[in-house]
């Protein structure tokens, strides 16, 4: 932990605050501070897509062993099952988790595999947000990716969230970060590159969801396209976690 670093009882709103104002431009110090104890144990959840070798990257300067979620939703491109190999192996991290939705789950509410197309929503819940939820249990928090530039729920993203439910803290490290900054990140270190990124894939979801970006369009323009949907997962919008669009 850095000398300077608040002490903090994370239960109390002030204190993520604070949290806040300490390390808005310091993504490796809020990485450094969150692997130290203070907030409890932690687990880091990452897609292996696009973008996420940065802050694999960051948290493997600190932690090799820190538990990795990784969400097989049973619908991931081939390639980006092959990138968590990759970069598991040469980031050297020793517990990613590779997670996948509730069988009995699958059979009773997805059958065919063909929820994505009649509810994108509800395919989310099944598969991703669900099984993120069981697997975070026991955890303090989690470390997440996500970033303002990516837009709509996220462009007030906070580095530091907490829900006052579960109480539990999500830590967004790059949430200051924007694509001029992932790129010169990557290139400093020499992070292979997803290999779906240079066939015009800039945000990688699941295979049925997602489609190529075209020149000028915002880098989330191929997740669900063409439908009114924006995010899936586990959110935390003004404090409280929004999972998915309108249920969850």
């Amino acid at each position: 932990m850095q000398p300077d670093a608040p002490q903090i009882s994370k239960r109390r709103l002030a204190d993520i605050d604070t949290l806040n104002a300490r390390f808005e431009n310091d993504a490796e110090g809020a990485i450094r501070f969150s692997l130290s104890g203070a907030l409890g144990p932690l687990a880091l959840v990452s897609s292996f897509g696009g973008e996420s070798a940065v802050l694999l990257h960051m948290v493997a300067q600190v932690d090799r062993g820190i538990p990795v979620i990784f969400i097989d939703t049973m619908m991931l491109f081939a390639e980006t099952l092959a990138y968590q190999e990759t970069l598991t192996r040469q980031l050297g991290f020793t517990d990613v988790r590779r997670i996948q939705p509730n069988r009995v789950e699958l059979f009773l509410n997805d059958p065919d595999a063909l929820l994505h197309s009649a509810d994108p929503d509800a395919c989310c819940d099944l598969r991703k947000t669900r099984t993120l939820a069981s697997a975070l249990t026991g955890f303090s928090g989690w470390i997440s990716g996500r970033k303002r530039f990516q837009g709509g729920q996220r462009a007030g993203l906070a580095m530091f969230e907490r829900d006052p439910d579960t109480d539990q803290i999500k830590v967004n490290p790059l949430a200051g970060y924007g694509t001029n900054d992932l790129r010169g990140y990557m290139e400093r270190h020499d992070l292979p590159r997803h290999p779906l990124v240079a066939r015009g894939y800039p945000s990688i979801g699941c295979a049925p969801c997602t489609t190529p970006a075209g020149a000028g369009e915002h880098p989330r323009a191929g997740r669900w396209r063409g439908r009114d949907k924006i995010e899936c997962g586990i959110h935390v919008e003004q404090g409280r976690i929004v999972r998915s669009r309108a249920a969850s």
